[in-house]
């Protein structure tokens, strides 16, 4: 039962996923719909994100008073809400509405399932469980294309929802899966999880905070601006072969998520986190050297993807080991909530900076981040051993 509740895990986080890569997708034919300027999809995706965190903050709460499964079911409900809001805008301001419930319902699901997984399954299932995320955000751009070239961007967000409520069904169904995988001391474990402001006084937190927040801001940036990046720093490249460096963090991640999977349980979360942040800073170090052409370049900002890969879920899978399950739930969301600040505010930072001195900065800036993000997690380590 353990292994068919887990499928469904994963099932629930390609739902999660799918959402994520619409906007990006669909917005250059949303602009001309709504008449409006190209950067207005960053204050929609604020918008999101910005509930996605309220969200996060308030899940130790919810955690604590709702099952996970009826948290994922709310959850993805409200997320098909948001995908049909989006589908029946006419007007700009409307998406604003729309994303309340977007945002809350991703924020919510994130956070509970990742507890969930950390609290009853190994770190082999918590980096698999982040790959089946990259496949539903592999997947929705699909669709937006498809409904771009048969319709019109309202059925990408229309389509999505109805794959959403398919997934909804099959998380219904699966419910008694849930029951059967909990036990009393799982119930009493959470009645008794703490808040987050006594999780905060734990020893380790916040400099776990901190370099979620760094892991994030890097992950977000090379997102956002590797295309731009190849741009700037390369003469004669197409259109096309530029927009397809966007895919180059994401697909590294995916390889780093699934070697992960499969190492893991051998090597431990740390060590896991040590080695990847090791593989990342070489990738950085890849794209420090001067290349005429892009391979080398390219190469790097995958092998920096692969180094990143297992981060994210290595330090979640830790929650309940470092600050124990009375405060796994908070520090959990409380991590959610320093990642979502992250990837949000921090590539806005970079697109000032690299006006003002160039978009080689870049590998810099990605610097900055690794290093942050490492020598937080050995402090975190220090503290822990010491309490």
């Amino acid at each position: 039962m353990g292994s068919l509740l887990l499928a469904v895990i994963y099932l629930i986080f390609i739902s999660l996923g799918l959402p994520d890569s619409l906007l990006g997708s669909g917005w250059p034919k949303m602009q001309v719909a709504f008449n409006v300027p190209s950067s207005y999809a960053g204050y929609v995706s604020m918008t999101i994100s910005f509930m996605t965190i309220i969200s996060a903050l308030l899940s130790p709460k919810i955690i604590k008073r709702f099952h996970t499964k009826w948290i994922v079911i709310v959850s993805i409900f409200l997320t098909i809400l948001g995908l049909l809001g989006f589908s029946v805008s006419t007007q700009y301001w409307m998406l604003f509405v729309i994303a309340i419930p977007y945002g809350l319902g991703a924020g919510a699901i994130d956070a509970s399932v990742n507890h969930y997984v950390a609290n009853h399954y190994s770190g082999a299932a918590m980096n698999f469980l982040h790959c089946f995320y990259g496949v539903g955000a592999v997947i929705s751009p699909y669709i937006m294309a498809l409904a771009l070239d048969r319709a019109r961007w309202n059925e990408g967000y229309r389509w999505t929802a109805f794959l959403q409520t398919g997934i909804l069904l099959v998380c219904i169904i699966s419910l008694p899966l849930w029951k059967k995988s909990e036990s009393d001391s799982d119930d009493e474990a959470i009645k008794d999880s703490a808040g987050i402001r006594e999780t905060l006084k734990v020893s380790g937190v916040i400099l776990t905070l901190i370099a979620f927040f760094a892991y994030c801001a890097g992950e977000a940036t090379c997102f956002l601006w590797t295309p731009s990046y190849f741009a700037g720093t390369r003469q004669g490249l197409s259109d096309g072969l530029i927009a397809s460096f966007g895919s180059l963090i994401f697909g590294g991640l995916m390889i780093g998520r699934l070697i992960s999977g499969f190492i893991s349980n051998k090597l431990g979360d740390r060590l896991l986190i040590r080695i990847g942040i090791a593989v990342e800073l070489l990738g950085i170090i890849m794209v420090f050297i001067p290349d005429m052409h892009y391979i080398f370049t390219a190469i790097g900002f995958v092998v920096i993807g692969t180094g990143m890969g297992p981060v994210y879920p290595a330090i979640q899978h830790m929650a309940p080991t470092n600050f124990g399950k009375r405060y796994s739930a908070a520090a959990i969301g409380l991590q959610m909530a320093s990642a979502y600040v992250g990837s949000t505010f921090m590539p806005m930072v970079f697109g000032v900076l690299q006006q003002l001195v160039g978009i080689a900065i870049m590998p810099f800036y990605l610097l900055i981040f690794a290093i942050l993000n490492i020598s937080m997690l050995e402090m975190a380590y220090r503290q822990i051993a010491l309490r």
